[in-house]
C-alpha cells in the first residue's frame, strides 16, 4: 500500500463513490488507486465542469461532493467551482496533483502555490507532506466541509508523496464522529415569540439555509399554525409551497418589486436561513423595521443586514418551538392580502402571448406546465433567472436550482447533469442564455456518455442579455453585448445528443414533452424577446395600486 492507497481507502470510510475530474500526470498515482478502488471516477471535459457537478452533489445530498485535477492550469480551473462551492454553502472537496516536493524534477515548470491560491477561496487548503497525517487531514477536510456554514476545502498531494509507501505505524482512518446541533437559547426564543405576537406586520423571510427536509416541515407548519405571510430569497424557493395562499413570492430584485410593498409596510422579518451571502432581498435601514435572524449561525454584520435578535441553533427545533410560542396571529392581514392579489395578477400577464419570439413570460409559463412538481430546473445566470424566480412557482425544495451567491454563469449545464444523474428518473432540465451554455457546453459529450436523460433549453437572443438590460437602465447607448451563436441543432448532433430549434410560439410546450418521453440527451434552441424586461420592476401605477 502506497499513500494514494491510503488517501483512497479515507475517502473511502467518509462515503465517497464518486468523483468527477481531469487527472493529469500528477495524478496517476492517485488515478491508479481510485482504479483499484470502489469509486467511480466520472471523466469531464473541463475542470469547472467537474467542480460544479461535484458541488451540485453536495448541495443536493448534504454530503461533500469530490472533484479531482491535476497541478497549475489544472488546478486554476478549478478557482470558479471553489468559490460557487464556499459562497453557495455547498460542502465540496477538491484534490489536486503537485510536482515532487521532496526534489526538483523540472525547475518550476507549471507550479504555482496552489495551496495559498485556494487560501481565500476555502474554508481549508492544506498540502499533504507526511503519509501519516493523511487519515487525520481526511478527516478534518470532510468535516470542515460538512459543518455549518458548509464549503469547499482543498487537499494537494504532490507526486512524490503519492508514491509513498505506507507502513505499519501509519496512522489509520479515522472513525466518523457525528455530533448534533446545538438548540437555541430559551430565554431567545421566548423573546422572538413576544416580538413576532406584538409586531403589527410580521413577515416570514425563507433563505438558501432553510433548504433542509427537516427545516421544511418545521416551517410549513408555521406557516400553517400562525397564518404568517411568506416570501423567499430566490435560493430559498420551493422550501414552503409557493401556492399556498400566505405565499408573497421571490424577491428576485433588492427593491421596487411587488413584494418589496409588503417588506416597505411590514414592522417585523423573521429572516430563517438566509446570510448576506446571497443577494439581499432587502434592505435594513437604522430606524425601520426590526429583524429576527434565525440560523445555525451568527448574522454577519453589514451595512445593510443588522437584525435586533439572534436564535441561533438548529433551525428546525428553533422553528417548532416559535410554533408553539406564538400560536395564531391575529394581526390584519388584509394589506398582505392585496398585495398577493396584485400579485397573482400579475404573474399572468402575458401567459398567453403567441408572439414569436416568445416573451419571457410565455416560456417560464410553458416551463412551468410541462415539469412535474418533483422536476428539476437548473438555470444559468442571466435575466431569464429573475423570470423563473419571480414567475416560476416551486412546491417542493431544490426544484429551482440557481446561484444568487457567486451567480456565475457556465454552472447551469452541469449542475443539471449531476441532478439527471443523482435522480435519473425525473424530468430535468438546464436552462441556459447562449452565453453561458458556450462556457460549459463540451459537457454535453459527458451527458451524453454517462446516458443522462437530459433537456438543456438554451434561450437565444444573441447577447449578454443581463448586462444589456441594466445597460439600458444605466441610460447608455446599446455597445459591446451581442455575439454570433453557432448552429446549436448541429452542434447538439455533433456530441450524439437530439438537436431541435423552436419556429413558432405554440411549437414549444409539445416540442418540451416530447423531449421528455422520448429520454436521451435533448438541446433547444429558443428564440427569445426580452423586451419585457422592464416589466419586472413595477411601474408607478401599479406601486400606487399596491400600496393603496
Amino acid at each position: 500500500m502506497n499513500a494514494s492507497d491510503l488517501f483512497v481507502r479515507a475517502l473511502e470510510n467518509e462515503g465517497v463513490e464518486i468523483i468527477y475530474g481531469v487527472p493529469g500526470e500528477e495524478n496517476l498515482d492517485f488515478l491508479e488507486a481510485l482504479r483499484k478502488s470502489g469509486i467511480t471516477l466520472i471523466l469531464t471535459r473541463h475542470e469547472q465542469g467537474a467542480a460544479f457537478m461535484a458541488a451540485t452533489y453536495g448541495r443536493l445530498t448534504g454530503k461533500p461532493g469530490v472533484c479531482l485535477a491535476t497541478l497549475g492550469p489544472g488546478a486554476t480551473n478549478l478557482v470558479t467551482g471553489a468559490a460557487y462551492a464556499q459562497l453557495g454553502a455547498f460542502p465540496l472537496v477538491m484534490i489536486t496533483g503537485q510536482k515532487p516536493i521532496k526534489a526538483s524534477k523540472q525547475g518550476q515548470f507549471q507550479i504555482l502555490d496552489v495551496v495559498e491560491m485556494m487560501h481565500p477561496l476555502t474554508k481549508y487548503t492544506r498540502q499533504i507532506v507526511n503519509v501519516t497525517l493523511i487519515p487525520s487531514i481526511v478527516r478534518e477536510a470532510f468535516r470542515l466541509a460538512q459543518e455549518e456554514r458548509p464549503g469547499a476545502v482543498h487537499l494537494e498531494l504532490p507526486e512524490d508523496i503519492a508514491r509513498e509507501p505506507v507502513d505499519k505505524s501509519t496512522t489509520p482512518v479515522f472513525q466518523i464522529a457525528f455530533t448534533r446541533r446545538p438548540n437555541a437559547d430559551e430565554g431567545v426564543m421566548q423573546e422572538a415569540a413576544t416580538m413576532i405576537r406584538t409586531a403589527r406586520h410580521p413577515l416570514l423571510l425563507i433563505g438558501a439555509g432553510a433548504n433542509r427536509n427537516r427545516v421544511r416541515s418545521a416551517l410549513s407548519r408555521f406557516v400553517a399554525e400562525t397564518g404568517i405571510y411568506f416570501f423567499n430569497t430566490q435560493m430559498g424557493k420551493g422550501v414552503v409551497d409557493e401556492n399556498s395562499p400566505q405565499c408573497l413570492g421571490t424577491a428576485a430584485l433588492s427593491d421596487n418589486d411587488y413584494i418589496h410593498c409588503a417588506i416597505d409596510r411590514a414592522d417585523l422579518v423573521v429572516n430563517v436561513g438566509h446570510d448576506v451571502v446571497e443577494k439581499p432581498p432587502f434592505f435594513m435601514e437604522h430606524g425601520g423595521k426590526k429583524v429576527i435572524h434565525v440560523n445555525f449561525s451568527t448574522a454577519i454584520v453589514d451595512n445593510v443586514y443588522f437584525p435586533q435578535l439572534g436564535v441561533i441553533g438548529d433551525i428546525a427545533n428553533s422553528i417548532n418551538r416559535l410554533t408553539e410560542a406564538v400560536g395564531p396571529l391575529k394581526q390584519d392581514h388584509s394589506y398582505f392580502k392585496q398585495v398577493k392579489t396584485q400579485l397573482d395578477l400579475h404573474l399572468r400577464e402575458q401567459v398567453a402571448n403567441n408572439d414569436f419570439p416568445l416573451k419571457p413570460q410565455r416560456f417560464v409559463a410553458d416551463v412551468r406546465k410541462i415539469m412535474p412538481d418533483d422536476g428539476v430546473i437548473a438555470l444559468d445566470n442571466g435575466v431569464y433567472k429573475i423570470w423563473f424566480a419571480r414567475n416560476y412557482l416551486a412546491s417542493e425544495p431544490n426544484t429551482v436550482l440557481l446561484d444568487n451567491a457567486l451567480a456565475t454563469m457556465g454552472a447551469g449545464l452541469p449542475s443539471a447533469m449531476e441532478v439527471a444523474r443523482l435522480y435519473p428518473h425525473k424530468r430535468v432540465m438546464a436552462i441556459c442564455g447562449d452565453g453561458g451554455f458556450m462556457m460549459n457546453s463540451q459537457e454535453l459529450e459527458t451527458a451524453v456518455r454517462l446516458g443522462l436523460n437530459l433537456v438543456v433549453l438554451i434561450l437565444e437572443d444573441g447577447s449578454y442579455g443581463m448586462i444589456r438590460w441594466k445597460q439600458y437602465g444605466m441610460g447608455y447607448p446599446d455597445f459591446g453585448l451581442q455575439f454570433n451563436n453557432p448552429d446549436f441543432v448541429l452542434y447538439a448532433q455533433s456530441y450524439g445528443a437530439q438537436g431541435h430549434r423552436v419556429n413558432q410560439t405554440e411549437e414549444f410546450a409539445p416540442l418540451l414533452e416530447n423531449c421528455f418521453t422520448s429520454g436521451g440527451v435533448h438541446l433547444i434552441t429558443l428564440p427569445v424577446d426580452y423586451s419585457e424586461n422592464n416589466k419586472v420592476l413595477i411601474d408607478e401605477l401599479k406601486l400606487k395600486v399596491c400600496l393603496i
